[in-house]
């Protein structure tokens, strides 16, 4: 599947999907700029991200592909491509019944596919729990096991992802605080460094703000913020850097 017909998929996959067995699915496109990027082809880079999310019968979903576009020509190319889908199986869902222990509301079967361009591609399941925290909208940890899918990607290891949402009204919108840490805390090869990625975002509801209630959830604008220790398992390369983004939810 070439780039575009999957940047579509994503947009359109949950319509393909019985309307009996789709909870909620939401998809979204985020423009984002940054500087200071390490290992990259510029420091300076912008990045339109396609994005879809949902919860159905049995489980739960989400995927994503980048498009990064960077400043100059590197090797004939002025752009390069990174995704990665994501689905989890729920215990309580299969079971038809609430699976509760004390801050743990759920635990699933856990399963990841990370792709990108060269020798990237992996692999990853594990076990996935949701939790119940105060002033989080959720909060979910997966613990996974990172297995590669070519034979020069080094990354195979054991990797722990928490994911989170914090909401917080201001007047007639809402700022959202929400990310994902990556910490791969264990791995297999010697020249690939333990790393740990942290990738939160702040965003206000600016479609709600400017035009009405109608709007709410729609349009966001606000900052993310990049720290990745070792980064792509290069010991010693720590990103550190902000960059501002604009969202909108289909």
């Amino acid at each position: 599947m070439n780039k575009v017909g999957l940047y579509l998929a994503l947009l359109v996959s949950p319509v393909a999907v019985a309307d009996n067995m789709v909870n909620w699915w939401d998809a979204s496109v985020t423009v984002l700029y940054g500087d200071n990027y390490d290992l990259a082809a510029s420091p300076s880079q912008t990045t339109l991200t396609f994005e879809t999310v949902g919860d159905w019968e049995y489980g739960d979903w989400f995927a994503f592909q980048d498009l990064t576009y960077f400043k100059g020509d590197y090797n004939g190319r002025n752009n390069t491509t990174y995704g990665e889908i994501s689905t989890r199986l729920s215990a309580s869902k299969i079971a038809g019944q609430p699976l509760i222990m004390g801050p743990v509301t759920d635990l699933s079967l856990a399963l990841a596919y990370e792709e990108g361009e060269g020798d990237v591609n992996s692999l990853l399941y594990g076990v996935g729990m949701d939790l119940n925290l105060p002033y989080f909208s959720y909060f979910q940890l997966n613990t996974y096991r990172r297995q590669s899918t070519g034979d020069h990607n080094i990354s195979d290891g054991w990797q722990l992802t928490p994911v989170f949402r914090m909401d917080f009204p201001v007047g007639r919108s809402t700022i959202v605080f929400d990310g994902f840490i990556d910490w791969v805390f264990a791995a297999d090869e010697s020249n690939y460094a333990t790393h740990f990625h942290f990738n939160p975002q702040l965003k206000y509801d600016l479609g709600a703000t400017v035009f009405g209630e109608h709007k709410k959830g729609q349009l966001f604008v606000g900052l993310e913020y990049d720290y990745w220790q070792n980064k792509y398992g290069v010991d010693g390369i720590n990103q550190n850097t902000f960059s501002i983004i604009a969202k909108y939810h289909f």
